[in-house]
């Protein structure tokens, strides 16, 4: 019996560019942050599903860039004259964005286009359908090109359920991955949420993921 499925250990993301898997679903995103230096005004909107990977893409950017990745709370109080790298922006929330993030995003995107440093902005919807009050603000974020990563063909499912478990510390078998890709809703979210399931009944159960365990997880979801 491995120790991971016996002592509830914290569940560590990779974000290494070589756990970041290619597929028809995600190439078109991968293939416009490899070429910063052809965006379109030298920003670019990452848009996704939930899990979809956009943030460790971000990740793998900004350390190619030698930038930085930050999220809407960063925003507040930053000193966006001393910015001298490129930026990542992780928007969580596009439906409420509280008017001091608007405010410092307004001053950070002029700033970096001043400068001639590129922007990527990480969301689940692109920029056009994002409710922000400032005119200004949002005439710039709707000028920005989009790129989209599609929810995950056989092959990305696959990846992401192995790297979900990797992260957990969790051992599977190629015919169990096989089995949940057939089995479990198409998309990034579900995938998130049956390796968590599994995890918890394996962890519970102290025992190994197996198909019969993973039957009776999934087929008995938790109230």
């Amino acid at each position: 019996m491995t120790r991971q499925l016996v002592f509830d250990l914290p569940v560590k993301t990779s974000r290494d560019r070589g756990d970041f898997f290619v597929s028809d679903a995600n190439a078109m995103a991968v293939a416009r942050l490899e070429d910063t230096a052809g965006w379109t005004r030298g920003k670019l909107a990452l848009v996704g599903p939930e899990g979809a990977g956009k943030s460790h893409l971000a990740h793998v950017w900004a350390e190619a860039e030698g930038g930085r990745v930050l999220d809407m709370a960063a925003l507040t109080g930053l000193d966006v004259t001393g910015v001298a790298t490129p930026l990542a922006i992780e928007v969580a929330d596009t439906a409420a964005l509280p008017p001091e993030v608007e405010e410092a995003l307004f001053h950070l995107h002029n700033h970096l286009a001043s400068t001639g440093l590129p922007l990527l902005l990480v969301a689940r919807r692109a920029p056009a359908r994002w409710a922000v009050a400032l005119p200004d603000l949002k005439s710039r974020l709707e000028a920005a090109e989009v790129v989209h990563i599609d929810e995950p063909d056989d092959a990305l499912l696959s990846a992401v359920l192995v790297k979900l478990f990797a992260d957990r510390q969790v051992e599977v078998s190629p015919n169990l991955i096989a089995w949940l890709v057939a089995r479990i809703d198409r998309s990034f979210a579900a995938a998130q949420r049956a390796v968590a399931r599994l995890d918890a009944a394996a962890l519970a159960e102290k025992r190994p993921v197996t198909r019969d365990l993973a039957r009776r997880a999934l087929d008995n979801p938790p109230e």
